[in-house]
């Protein structure tokens, strides 16, 4: 009846050796932000609503926020848009044409995205502490 055919491929169970070209990071990146971002709008929303709720509201919220933890998620919050923000600007830089659409010119501005991240999530460091 049918043939079977034996297929005759390698498999590479190992994860830790593969290496992932730079312009895929940024992709997975610039989702994986996205999803932050999203969920940090609702953490943001609730710190907002509660400092507006009274004046001990406010200070409830300024407690929270003085806590090395909170810092640190905000730190997090900040450095998430911002890598958000640039990639969404390198994304829309290419689909008007002005970023060429060569792996070359890919792999380029996506390392420019992640080095500016770099800078702008010290900066959100400092504003944060």
């Amino acid at each position: 009846m049918g043939k079977t055919v034996k297929k005759q491929r390698p498999v590479n169970l190992d994860l830790s050796t593969i290496r992932f070209p730079v312009t895929a990071i940024s992709s997975i990146l610039h989702r994986v932000t996205g999803v932050i971002t999203l969920v940090a709008l609702a953490i943001l929303l609730w710190l907002l609503g509660l400092s507006l709720s009274s004046p001990e509201g406010f200070q409830h919220a300024a407690t929270i926020m003085d806590g090395f933890f909170a810092k640190f998620i905000m730190w997090g919050i900040l450095t998430a848009l911002a890598y958000h923000a640039v990639s969404g600007i390198r994304h829309m830089l290419m689909d008007f044409g002005y970023l060429a659409e060569t792996l070359q010119a890919g792999s380029r501005s996506a390392e420019v995205a992640i080095g500016i991240t770099v800078v702008l999530s010290i900066l959100a460091g400092v504003l944060v502490w």
